[in-house]
């Protein structure tokens, strides 16, 4: 996909706040430091309209960023991040999931994993969580450029065994780095886009 226009549109906290022109939204899910600022940024071929930083949990509202005036990438507060209050990873939980089980405009999310790990706790948590609101699930293995090239194969074959992965469900490695996946991804969004 040619991405010829990016904005940033809104950071929301609540319904009151989210794009009222019901155009398709894919929601960004994933560990607090995996880089869903970093794949927004490929993706869109935009050095920083998502905001990179090396303090993970920086993301604490629902970051609406219209694409091509066609849809919305919805980045929400990463998890698993132990330097935030308890009562903060709450208000976050209750806000994403408020986002997540009822927004008619939401297609599919992306599940963000790191390629060089086996999936958290936490991965494997929101994947459960995400199935079981039977929303569409598109998993992009990030940091694929840190992984040798022959310890790639064995690194998905562990990720779909953890995330027990069901078949409808595409996985695809990417990096940020270098735009390996870039295409793939768009190609496996496109058909929630229509």
């Amino acid at each position: 996909m040619k991405v010829n226009h990016a904005d940033i549109v809104i950071s929301a906290v609540s319904q009151a706040q989210y794009p009222e022109d019901q155009k398709p939204e894919i929601a960004l899910a994933g560990r607090s430091n995996v880089g869903k600022s970093s794949f927004i940024n490929k993706m869109i071929q935009r050095k920083n309209l998502a905001r990179t930083s090396s303090k993970p949990g920086k993301t604490q509202t629902l970051n609406f960023y219209i694409i091509n005036d066609a849809f919305y990438f919805v980045d929400v507060p990463g998890y698993g991040y132990a330097k935030v209050s308890k009562r903060e990873r709450e208000a976050w939980g209750r806000m994403v999931e408020e986002y997540l089980q009822t927004r008619e405009a939401l297609q599919a999310t992306v599940l963000l994993v790191d390629f060089r790990h086996p999936p958290t706790e936490d991965d494997l948590i929101m994947y459960d969580y995400l199935k079981y609101f039977d929303l569409p699930v598109i998993v992009i293995a990030t940091k694929l450029d840190k992984v040798k090239k022959s310890q790639r194969d064995k690194q998905l074959k562990v990720l779909k065994e953890e995330l027990e992965l069901e078949p409808e469900d595409v996985i695809i490695p990417f990096s940020a780095e270098t735009g390996e996946g870039k295409d793939q991804a768009w190609q496996a969004l496109s058909s929630y886009l229509v």
